[in-house]
């Protein structure tokens, strides 16, 4: 019996350190939801490989042996290459830490094609390198409420006037805007621990 195949575009969320002679990853398809995928790791003289990378958008030809636990990466497509975030470790850090956390929860197939676009959508916010803080709390933020879960009605009415007035602000604000404007690092870390203590004790999504 031939080998299930799968045919699908992917984010690439995580990147393991290769065994064998294969990479493995965690990906993200929008039909499909998290898939564990190898890819065999291309010889030097086989410089037509595309070899996948953390944060690739890619569509791929996959193969399973063992009814979809794990696939097989036969054909490559890149769509797109966050090259940028590699040059600010603050949007490395940010990036990667945004990605894990969409890896190790399940997401509704409801959700599925919202959270393809916000990961499209965030990962070309932090490859500018510009206020990665804020990149991180409004994609967090977005996440949650994709996910169902009621932030706008219970969690931001928790927060003091002033602090919620500047959450609506960066919630509302296009990055590029944001840029112009003089917001204090603190008051997003602020945000970001307050907007992460509401998800710790009133949802399942799994901050680490």
């Amino acid at each position: 019996m031939p080998a299930p195949s799968l045919t699908t575009d992917v984010f690439i969320l995580l990147k393991r350190p290769p065994a064998e002679a294969f990479q493995a990853f965690t990906a993200f398809s929008a039909e499909h939801g998290v898939l564990t995928i190898l890819q065999r790791v291309a010889k030097k003289s086989a410089s037509s490989t595309i070899a996948l990378d953390l944060f690739d958008e890619a569509a791929l030809l996959l193969e399973s042996p063992n009814q979809g636990r794990t696939w097989f990466v036969k054909e490559t497509r890149l769509l797109a290459r966050a090259t940028g975030i590699g040059r600010s470790y603050e949007a490395l850090q940010l990036a990667s830490e945004f990605t894990a956390l969409l890896a190790r929860n399940p997401v509704h197939e409801d959700s599925r094609a919202s959270v393809s676009q916000l990961l499209r959508t965030a990962l070309a916010s932090f490859a500018t390198g510009v206020r990665p803080d804020i990149v991180f709390f409004k994609s967090l933020y977005c996440f949650a409420r994709d996910e169902g879960y009621p932030v706008k009605q219970e969690w931001l009415p928790t927060l003091p006037a002033d602090l919620r007035a500047e959450a609506a602000r960066l919630l509302h604000t296009p990055l590029a805007d944001l840029e112009k404007s003089k917001i204090e690092n603190s008051q997003s870390k602020i945000l970001q621990r307050r907007l992460g203590e509401y998800l710790r004790g009133h949802t399942e999504i799994l901050l680490e």
